[in-house]
């Protein structure tokens, strides 16, 4: 017999992030009106206890079978409310969300507009009670973890990350494509704001890889092939003239950045007008003898090429010209800057510990740049406004951090996503900020954005305890409302969906009935690219079906 349908719809205040525009209470009683809609509440705060409560209570004394919450994001709640209704005793996938805080209220705020935002939150909700009602039971798809781990990058952040691993018990495999570990701070002299000696924190770094009994590493190394999914990663490289296949449950990328170059900008030549990369290699060949030293800021950054801002630029071009001072209390120092980034106290007290030293900071403005000449740095103080000359003998350019070549071949092979300036993107700012758009794929360091040691290390923790979940679990679970399904009698096997498949996720495959497509279904994220385009309908996405969508279509237009 046909299941009798009894469909909940709890409408959320959410304080005044959605009363502030919608009335709340004329919405839940519109949804009482809704077919099969038997029990339509309003909520303070639906995720808060009292409202995750009634959810329950409201499944229990009313016998519901499906449950529609209209309040905000579904990407930051449903799977807080597919858990309640799991504890009441229905099954999870049977809850569909409106979103009318973000696609209502918050876009409709003006109050001359009420009317006409009322009637789109109504739309929504008979939308949402009308998919909900032809929601099936789904069971949670459950994959294995080889119970190993890859970190590409030999820097602070990827040696970090292979120590935090191996001391977990997990078997790691560190890559770095140069002959030697240590990435950048290789180059650098001290580190501030501790004053420690940079080959010294990353030398003993270095050894403690190296004599780690779970890490496995390999310099020189290149990455040839990416095959698979989170869990089950197969990567072929090539290290040293010898090829090797791994088969890995979690990577994490760790490749860093460059330095600009900053070629044709205030005269750089590399002996007289240096970057601060170069001033860090005359620190440590022990070469600074200047006595009028002019550090500019900003040199290629925050401008029509890289509209960014690369963060540690000015920590370090204090932190030199306080080494400066020290090496040579009577050198004059002037750091030429549009605005100063020292955030964090410790860094303001390396700005203030400048000052005392004498370092005396001129503002420019972008729009009249310093000039720099033979001997001398023509710059207009912006706040005197007055043109002043500075006599030199050594200029250093502070340039930025630059994603690379090598980074975006990486971000390829694992389909991992990049930015417009060949830095990693996250999947999500917030709620996933340590992890790529793909799972199994995690990030860390100056790969993801430019910062400091100390920020790097921190985040490589970060990205460690986030890959230790699957490995520990030996084994991932995947929310089958994403995932594709394929109708093999529709199905003529063309493989045009495998092409377009973003995530490779479907496969062509040779059965009893000729060439058909399979789903991956842990590498299915549910894009809906395959179904879309193929021509015999054979595919579609689960929760998201035909009849699905045509129901919320047709409600829509039956208002």
């Amino acid at each position: 017999m046909e299941e009798e349908l009894r469909i909940g719809v709890f409408v959320c205040k959410c304080g005044s992030n959605i009363a502030g525009a919608l009335d709340v209470e004329g919405l839940a009683e519109y949804a009482s009106t809704l077919p099969d809609v038997v029990y339509a509440p309003w909520n303070l705060y639906t995720c808060a206890d009292a409202g995750l409560d009634e959810i329950k209570k409201g499944i229990k004394e009313h016998n519901l079978n499906r449950v529609v919450v209209a309040s905000c994001s579904p990407r930051t709640h449903e799977p807080l409310f597919r858990s309640v209704c799991e504890e009441a005793g229905m099954n999870p996938y049977l809850f569909e969300m409106v979103n009318i805080r973000d696609q209502c209220s918050w876009v409709h705020q003006d109050k001359s507009l009420a009317e006409s935002s009322m009637a789109k939150a109504r739309d929504l909700i008979r939308m949402g009670a009308a998919k909900a009602a032809l929601l099936k039971p789904q069971e949670i798809i459950v994959s294995g973890v080889e119970v190993k781990a890859l970190v590409i990058g030999g820097g602070i952040a990827g040696l970090t990350a292979a120590i935090s691993l191996g001391n977990r018990g997990f078997p790691v495999i560190l890559l770095e494509k140069e002959k030697e570990l240590g990435g950048m701070l290789r180059s650098l002299y001290k580190l501030a704001p501790m004053d420690a000696d940079a080959s010294e924190v990353i030398n003993a770094k270095i050894k403690e890889a190296e004599d780690h009994p779970n890490i496995e590493i390999y310099t020189g190394a290149t990455i040839e092939k990416v095959e698979g999914f989170i869990g089950k990663f197969d990567v072929t490289f090539s290290a040293n003239g010898t090829s090797k296949d791994v088969r890995l449950g979690v990577v994490i990328i760790a490749t860093g950045a460059g330095n600009l170059v900053p070629e044709g900008m205030y005269g750089y030549d590399g002996e007289k007008v240096i970057t601060q990369w170069e001033l860090e290699e005359r620190f440590k060949a022990g070469k600074v003898d200047a006595n009028n030293v002019v550090i500019i800021q900003c040199v290629g950054a925050r401008s029509p090429e890289r509209q960014y801002c690369s963060r540690i630029c000015c920590a370090i071009g204090i932190k030199n010209a306080i080494l400066i001072k020290e090496m040579n209390p009577e050198a004059k120092v002037h750091i030429l800057y549009r605005d100063l980034m020292m955030y964090g106290v410790e860094n303001e007290d390396q700005l203030r510990k400048a000052k005392e030293l004498g370092v005396r900071f001129v503002k420019y403005d972008p729009k009249q740049p310093p000039v720099v000449e033979e001997n001398k740095v023509t710059v207009f103080h912006q706040l005197m406004g007055t043109e002043l000359e500075i006599p030199q003998d050594m200029v250093v350019l502070s340039t930025p951090l630059v994603g690379t070549e090598d980074g975006v071949k990486v971000g390829n092979l694992f389909r991992a996503g990049l930015d417009k300036n060949k830095f990693f993107l996250e999947a999500h700012v917030k709620l996933r900020p340590l992890d790529c758009g793909t799972d199994g794929i995690f990030i860390c360091g100056s790969a993801h954005y430019p910062k400091d040691v100390r920020e790097s290390i921190m985040q490589a923790l970060g990205a460690a305890s986030r890959a230790s979940i699957p490995l520990s679990q030996g084994e991932v679970k995947i929310e089958p409302i994403v995932t594709c399904l394929v109708d093999k009698d529709a199905c003529r096997g063309c493989g045009l969906c495998v092409a377009l498949c973003p995530y490779n996720a479907l496969e062509i495959t040779t059965t009893d009935e000729g060439r058909k497509v399979n789903v991956i279904t842990v590498a299915c994220k549910g894009c809906g690219v395959c179904a879309a385009t193929c021509y015999r309908h054979a595919l579609t996405i689960n929760s998201f079906t035909d009849d699905q969508m045509e129901a919320q279509i047709h409600s829509f237009m039956a208002a």
